[in-house]
């Protein structure tokens, strides 16, 4: 089944189950998707607005040039999607508990949004740009932060000994997050 150019507004996917196929230029506006099995599905040039995604099963699913905005993304294993031709962004989104292990996300935005407790272990974010992101006990390990923008994120603790963070931008403020492995005061 292929899909263009549709608008699916205000639906609730627990009642009406997702039908396997490929969405291109779809927008999904003020829909529950919330554990829904988007396995082997196809979404192309795509916006998901103001949607609930948690919990959301995406084995082998494509994202290719996905936009999220205003979305509820709790529990999602983005490393389970499809790696050919992953993109994503997102703006003012909730992406707590989720897992993006050994996803490449190259620039990536995220903006305005709380990731809180997401590992993004063995992720390659080069030339990504967190802005104004909440990062609370979220996980970088042997990553690859190089260029990546964190000037205006806060609550973040990176590793520099354990990730490559060449070029990577902070501000003066939110540099203690680069030190916490340390146990030290800035005053």
């Amino acid at each position: 089944m292929y899909i263009t150019d549709k608008e699916y507004k205000n639906l609730d996917f627990k009642e009406e189950p997702f039908e396997i196929g490929e969405y291109e230029n779809c927008s999904f506006i003020n829909c529950d998707l919330s554990d829904s099995d988007l396995s082997n599905i196809i979404f192309a040039e795509c916006e998901f607005k103001n949607c609930n995604l948690s919990m959301v099963k995406m084995i082998n699913t494509t994202l290719r040039d996905i936009i999220f905005k205003d979305c509820k993304m709790l529990g999602i294993n983005f490393e389970n999607c499809n790696k050919f031709g992953f993109k994503v962004a997102f703006n003012n989104c909730m992406i707590n508990h989720c897992s993006f292990f050994q996803t490449s996300l190259k620039k990536t935005t995220f903006e305005n949004s709380q990731i809180h407790e997401t590992d993004f272990t063995e992720c390659d974010l080069a030339n990504s740009v967190f802005d104004t992101c909440d990062l609370a006990g979220s996980i970088f390990d042997n990553s690859i932060l190089e260029n990546v923008d964190f000037a205006t994120s806060y609550n973040f603790s990176i590793d520099p000994e354990s990730n490559r963070i060449k070029k990577a931008k902070f501000s003066k403020e939110n540099i203690s997050g680069l030190l916490e492995k340390y146990d030290i005061k800035i005053v």
